[in-house]
């Protein structure tokens, strides 16, 4: 029998009663646990002997490490040496336990002992100390972190700096400024003649008048002009410096016709059709009186840059979609169900919550609102103005959709990147609030851009050799919103943007005359962010590309929607099989009959379907053109979940070896064998201009290969890489952590809860 207490089977009880810093000296050297800091980035607050909790079920293998703020991130150091297993992108300016501060949704401290919680902000007092911290992220993860063996005051202090620091009180203390400064100065030796080109970058700013001439020209809109009316946004706040207007109306009309607009924003051109109609934006008239006289004058001017003087459409987004709050308020919902609900995917009710949400329900409807500008623009020859009351939020969406639809050039890599520039950044998309980068108003954030590239992947998905990039690309591209290293997310209007810039070249001693892309770059310089062969992972192996060939019959043909309505046998239904391009369900492609009546009601073969039925039925009897214009399924059955997106960090959702990258990885091999073949062949035969492909304008160097995975050697057969998961290349591991059912008052709190955790919900609970 023992005599007193038993010694409670925990760690602590074999340590000696000292001061816990003492256990340095039986730890790993504390050199492998010092952080990697970026130029000008500083630790602010740290703590040791930290558990980060990777399973729900048992503690076998949570890591143990330092946790540590700096003044950019949230930074786990484990004690083990990661594995060198290669199973996600290697990010170079993030570890694979870094998490940038403005990617924080909520800081959670939790006591378990005595059951209190608490949402931490800036300034705010903790009177408890935590036991465990939980940081909700904007990218859907969600950590949990434990400080048993910690000490209490040390963890108190690394939760209230992570907190302090994920609030910053004024744009300029997000650490883009602090960092981009240093880098310009350390690159001195980089530039030529005291300046610095614009590093290789492709992609158009829209921030000069060559940039949209290029586009003018492109787009063949002769009937439209550049407009400089307001440089050095001497009319309106909001929008960019440069606008392209109808020639028929001169500087002067418009700028007595912008103070009748909201914020000043005069209609301006965002597209043109090869028949001539155009696409064009437009805010609210302020002024009811003088609402039809100036409406008026500009339907006449638009109506005179028509070659065929054609009638306008007009489409107010305001009544036909969903507002900003609507939006949020239903990924909120979809946030809950996919990663804090317990997930089950047969579960009915689990599948119904998703329905329920109404997120799918809103992506149906800017695609099928998208589909419909797209008749009136390609199937009627009319232009259309796209009115919005302040024209930043939903014609954002609504803009980008329709070109994408209608021009392949915004399908490549490039051309996608700079639509994103021209109809979200210097049209005035606020991003700043939208993002809700300083946490100063949860009423003004709203998923807009995450709206947008969820309507992009369901293209995708249906159509996946139309595309030059891949859902990976769509997800970085949506992470790096949260990384503040970048000029493209973080600002409300080019005005803003270039009012924080002047101010922080003056702070940095930048000398003016310097391009703004040199000292703070957008964010489609990814050699910042990944290596060129990370890179390769933003290549579709399956694009069909402008005049790529393909084999039909023998003989080799291009990808050219034919004059004459030949109808097929078969049309494109929703299926997993692939013809054409276009990816349907997992059975065989429906009859024409069958597609019609799934279509029903919007693509009826009745008597009196209308034009716009008509339209759409005739388009999607022909083959597709992967080059020409292409018409999402808008359904609801058509509507998938994007699971890579909102699943990416969920164990239960993870299909080892299994999943789309096991395609990907089978048809990048391919790809590749067939790239060595041709290099082969040309080198036998000689080199040839006709038989020489291009590279991809958004890859790396034609010599290296444009594909992650490699062909294998004939002699050693394929075999899918071990690291493959459904996942690839995200990694799920500790990123996402329930608390069970059983245990303390906050995993009870946190399991039954339907919506995150916010300061209303917690304003009862005591401190």
């Amino acid at each position: 029998m023992f005599s007193g207490k038993p010694m409670k089977p925990t760690f602590r009880c074999y340590l000696p009663p000292v001061q816990t810093d003492v256990k340095k000296t039986i730890e790993p050297p504390i050199k492998r646990l010092e952080p990697t800091l970026l130029p000008g980035e500083i630790v602010v607050n740290e703590a040791n002997f930290v558990k980060k909790c990777i399973s729900a079920e048992s503690s076998q293998d949570d890591l143990w490490g330092k946790l540590i703020c700096t003044n950019f991130k949230v930074s786990f150091i484990p004690q083990d040496a990661p594995s060198k297993q290669k199973s996600q992108l290697s990010h170079l300016l993030l570890g694979e336990h870094d998490i940038p501060l403005t990617c924080l949704e909520q800081v959670v401290t939790v006591n378990d002992t005595k059951g209190k919680k608490k949402v931490l902000g800036s300034n705010k007092k903790l009177k408890f100390n935590p036991t465990e911290l939980i940081l909700y992220c904007k990218d859907l993860r969600i950590i949990r972190f434990c400080f048993d063996e910690a000490g209490p005051e040390s963890a108190k202090k690394v939760c209230l700096a992570i907190a302090h620091y994920s609030h910053p009180a004024d744009l300029q203390l997000l650490f883009g400024f602090e960092y981009q400064g240093r880098r310009y100065h350390g690159s001195k030796g980089d530039r030529v003649n005291g300046s610095t080109p614009r590093g290789g970058l492709q992609t158009p700013i829209f921030d000069c008048s060559a940039d949209w001439d290029r586009e003018i020209k492109r787009t063949g809109a002769s009937e439209w002009r550049v407009c400089t009316i307001n440089e050095n946004y001497a009319i309106s706040t909001s929008l960019a410096e440069f606008l392209v207007v109808p020639v028929s109306l001169a500087d002067q009309d418009l700028k007595q016709y912008s103070i009748f607009f909201i914020d000043n924003r005069i209609p301006f051109w965002c597209w043109n059709h090869p028949n001539g109609s155009a696409l064009v934006r437009m805010a609210n008239i302020s002024d009811p009186l003088q609402q039809k006289k100036i409406e008026q004058r500009i339907f006449t001017a638009i109506t005179k840059s028509h070659p065929q003087r054609s009638d306008i459409f007009w489409s107010d987004l305001d009544k036909s979609l969903p507002n900003i709050q609507d939006i949020q308020s239903a990924f909120v919902k979809l946030r809950q169900i996919c990663v804090i609900d317990p997930f089950e995917e047969s579960d009915e009710r689990w599948l119904s919550s998703i329905e329920n949400s109404r997120w799918l329900e809103y992506v149906r409807a800017f695609l099928k609102h998208s589909a419909e500008i797209v008749y009136h623009l390609d199937g009627k020859n009319a232009s259309v103005i796209l009115q919005e009351e302040e024209d930043r939020d939903l014609n954002c969406v609504v803009s980008s959709l329709v070109q994408l639809m209608l021009d392949p050039h915004y399908r490549s890599l490039i051309g996608f990147q700079s639509l994103v520039q021209k109809e979200w950044v210097m049209a005035g998309h606020r991003f700043l609030d939208r993002c809700n980068h300083l946490k100063k108003s949860d009423k003004e954030e709203s998923p807009l851009f995450m709206l947008f590239l969820d309507c992009v992947w369901q293209m995708m998905n249906q159509y996946p050799a139309a595309f030059e990039f891949t859902e990976v690309y769509l997800i970085v591209l949506s992470d790096s919103m949260w990384i503040p290293l970048f000029s493209t997310f973080l600002f409300n209007s080019s005005k803003q943007r270039a009012q924080h810039l002047m101010d922080f070249a003056k702070n940095k001693a930048i000398p003016q005359g310097v391009d703004q892309v040199v000292y703070f770059p957008p964010v489609w310089d990814w050699l910042q962010q990944f290596s060129s062969k990370d890179l390769t992972l933003f290549n579709n192996p399956m694009y069909v590309g402008k005049g790529a060939a393909c084999v039909q019959n023998g003989e080799v043909k291009t990808f050219r929607r034919t004059k004459q309505k030949t109808y097929s046998s078969t049309l494109r239904g929703a299926p997993a099989s692939l013809r054409n391009g276009v990816r349907g369900g997992e059975d065989a492609l429906p009859r024409r009959g069958s597609l019609v009546s799934e279509l029903k009601p919007d693509f009826s073969t009745v008597k009196d379907e209308s034009p716009s039925e008509r339209f759409f039925r005739d388009w999607f009897s022909r083959p597709a053109d992967q080059q020409g214009l292409l018409i999402p399924l808008f359904m609801p059955s058509h509507m998938a979940l994007w699971k890579l997106f909102f699943l990416r960090w969920v164990p239960e959702a993870c299909i080892p070896r299994g999943g789309p990258i096991t395609t990907y990885h089978k048809l990048s091999q391919l790809v590749d064998e067939i790239e060595i073949l041709q290099r082969q062949i040309r080198q036998y035969k000689g080199p040839s201009p006709s038989s020489t492909p291009l590279p991809s304008p958004g890859g790396p160097p034609f010599n290296q290969r444009r594909m992650y995975f490699k062909a294998s050697s004939p002699h050693n057969p394929p075999t899918p890489p071990d690291f493959l998961t459904s996942t690839f290349p995200f990694t799920p591991m500790g990123n996402l952590c329930r608390r069970s059912v059983h245990g303390t008052p906050i995993s009870k709190f946190l399991n039954g809860a339907r919506i995150w955790l916010s300061t209303e919900t917690l304003a009862n609970d005591t401190v």
